[in-house]
């Protein structure tokens, strides 16, 4: 209602809606999101704080805007935990909110008194907005419609679902594919989404969801499609090795491109919808779209073209390729601008923002990589996926990318505060962990057989740690700094002198994944989680095994010990265990409502931070 009767004010209202605006949430901000919580509505509040920012013009009310922004993201990042126990947002939200979140600084009395110790939180929102799941398979393909209020996915699972972006929700799944959907694309009207699967194409009604057509005539699996800029045409590329063009009005084949020896990965029309260009077999061919003749071919890449975007400004041709390299072409010349590389493995797809200043590319190192188009430096390396992210979009007003991975999930990335403060490099494979020295002056990174330490102040590389045979998965600083732990997909934990990067102890006996570390308060101490369902405790002076705790029945995600080091919490197949360090016997269970990854006890002991909430020594969740 605070929203609705706000949403056409005139001019002499104007001055009360900024007033009421700015007094109601800095008063009553948390109670209307419990309030809408308990009515089960929660899931409307990020559009109703949308509708408001519309008439709050930022130039003049920076206030207002800047609130309303940190309350989306609060909004956001809380929906699930306000669903389930709405009176969480006075606990879990607020403490896990950023340090500089508005929201936290705002009602940070709200925060209950019990709760002793603070978990170290960063000092400002991420990027990432939004996880959107609900596929069983991995996303090959995302795309945003014209007017930047749907996100379309394509996936593995043989679905395709549209998203509402301003509350992340699921609108509709639109099923009928035999096989994976590699490709999704809007017409420019927003009308129509194409999308490829199996041996056809095909043309949903995006406002009912039906099915409208049918295109057949590739001979086997379509790669990708996309729509000529006045929507008349449809392009695809197949798995064998041609390019087609359709009519979108008729669904009649109108011709067929034929040239390239592989498959035809991707497929881009010009601004002007004069040229095609398509991606497959080393190299990038241009084609004239009226009579589809082959215009020029662009050769420089070492392996497989996987995707090509044009710049809106129709000056760049973007090409990313199974080599890890990015290419940019000057599409007037057809000559070789600049080579940017950085990715570890294959560049899936890559994409320019409406503006053409940005290009984003995504791999199957799991990152996603935005870079500035006139010099070529890399700005910002997104992480948050879990598996190969195969397709990125940018909204059509530039604010948002979203991004799909084989983890089966959609993130959306907020551009504005993609803002790198440095870049540590030196790694030459993914980053899987990292950890903070208890002081804060070190950050260890692990990679592929290696653990970095650098200066946090100057970000200059310390140490290289040298040792695992395998990805480094998990760390932990000792209490004093002095040690640190690294466990690795090779089943081993080592520790290593901070000052000198001596190797000190290889602790031999888990079999698989160490996925969590953690030292005892007092550092004589360290649990270790793995893959193989098994909590072991060490004696860090000797290395010597000190307990086997057994019990789990999936991996151990996290562990963590009580101020007082009398208890170790593990966290796994959707329970919490309790275990006696001195004795190793297990002394409660708790179970919870899905994955612990992360947990970590208040100073007092009496209750545990988790990402899913908070737990009591009463042994149920708190609900604030």
């Amino acid at each position: 209602m605070w929203i609705s009767e706000r949403r056409n004010p005139t001019c002499g209202d104007l001055n009360i809606v900024m007033r009421d605006a700015l007094l109601f949430p800095q008063k009553h901000f948390l109670h209307w999101v419990e309030a809408m919580s308990l009515l089960g509505l929660v899931s409307g509040v990020a559009g109703m704080l949308d509708v408001l920012q519309t008439v709050m013009p930022s130039d003049h009310h920076p206030a207002i805007s800047d609130f309303l922004h940190d309350a989306k993201r609060f909004v956001l990042k809380n929906r699930q935990i306000a669903d389930e126990a709405p009176l969480q947002i006075y606990c879990a939200g607020l403490i896990f909110a950023p340090q500089s979140s508005i929201i936290r600084t705002k009602f940070e009395a709200e925060i209950p008194t019990w709760i002793c110790q603070l978990p170290r939180v960063m000092e400002k929102w991420s990027a990432e907005l939004q996880a959107l799941e609900g596929h069983s398979g991995s996303v090959l393909s995302v795309a945003f419609s014209p007017d930047g209020r749907l996100l379309a996915s394509g996936s593995d699972d043989k679905t395709v679902r549209l998203w509402d972006t301003a509350t992340s929700l699921l609108q509709q799944i639109l099923e009928s594919q035999s096989s994976s959907v590699s490709s999704v694309a809007f017409s420019p009207d927003g009308r129509l989404l194409a999308s490829g699967s199996d041996k056809t194409i095909r043309l949903w009604d995006t406002a009912t969801g039906a099915l409208q057509k049918t295109l057949e005539g590739h001979l086997s699996f379509v790669l990708l499609v996309t729509f000529s800029p006045d929507g008349r045409l449809l392009a695809s590329g197949s798995d064998d090795e041609t390019v087609r063009l359709w009519d979108t009005a008729t669904g009649t084949l109108q011709r067929t491109l034929q040239g390239h020896s592989g498959f035809v990965h991707s497929v881009a029309f010009s601004p002007d919808g004069r040229l095609l260009a398509s991606g497959s077999d080393k190299t990038i061919r241009l084609w004239d779209t009226a009579t589809g003749t082959l215009q020029q071919t662009l050769q420089g890449h070492s392996g497989f073209v996987h995707s090509v975007a044009f710049s809106p400004d129709d000056r760049l041709l973007a090409s990313g390729s199974s080599d890890k390299t990015i290419r940019l072409w000057d599409t007037a010349a057809g000559t070789l601008q600049q080579t940017l590389e950085s990715h570890s493995s294959w560049v899936r797809s890559v994409a320019f923002s409406p503006d053409s200043r940005l290009l984003v590319s995504s791999s199957n190192d799991e990152t996603v990589c935005l870079w500035d188009t006139v010099t070529g430096t890399l700005q910002q390396t997104l992480q948050g996926h879990s598996g190969f992210v195969h397709s990125v979009a940018f909204s059509p007003d530039g604010r948002l990318l979203a991004s799909g991975s084989s983890d089966k999930t959609i993130r959306l990335w907020d551009t504005a505060i993609c803002a790198l403060q440095q870049t540590l490099e030196d790694h030459s494979s993914s980053v899987s962990s990292m950890a903070f020295s208890p002081d804060g002056r070190l950050l260890a990174s692990g990679s592929y057989k290696t653990v970095r330490l650098w200066d946090t102040a100057t970000g200059a590389l310390q140490q290289t740690l040298d040792g695992h045979w395998s990805s480094v998965r998990s760390m932990a600083f000792s209490p004093d700094g002095r040690l640190l732990a690294s466990g690795s997909n090779y089943d081993t934990v080592r520790l290593w002198d901070t000052s000198t990067g001596a190797l000190q102890q290889t602790l031999d006996g888990h079999w698989s994944v160490v996925r969590s570390v953690a030292f005892s308060p007092d550092g004589r101490l360290l649990a270790s989680g793995s893959d193989d369902e098994t909590v072991r405790l060490w004696d860090t002076a000797t290395g010597a095994l000190q307990q086997t705790l057994e019990g789990h029945s999936s991996s151990v995600r996290s562990v963590a010990f009580s101020p007082d080091g009398r208890l170790l919490a593990s966290g796994s197949d959707k329970t919490m265990r309790f275990w006696d360090t001195v004795t190793g016997v297990l002394q409660k269970i708790l179970n919870v409502n899905g994955l612990i990854d992360s947990l970590e006890f208040a100073q007092g002991g009496s209750c545990l931070i988790t990402n899913l909430g908070i737990w009591t020594s009463s042994s149920s969740k708190d609900s604030g």
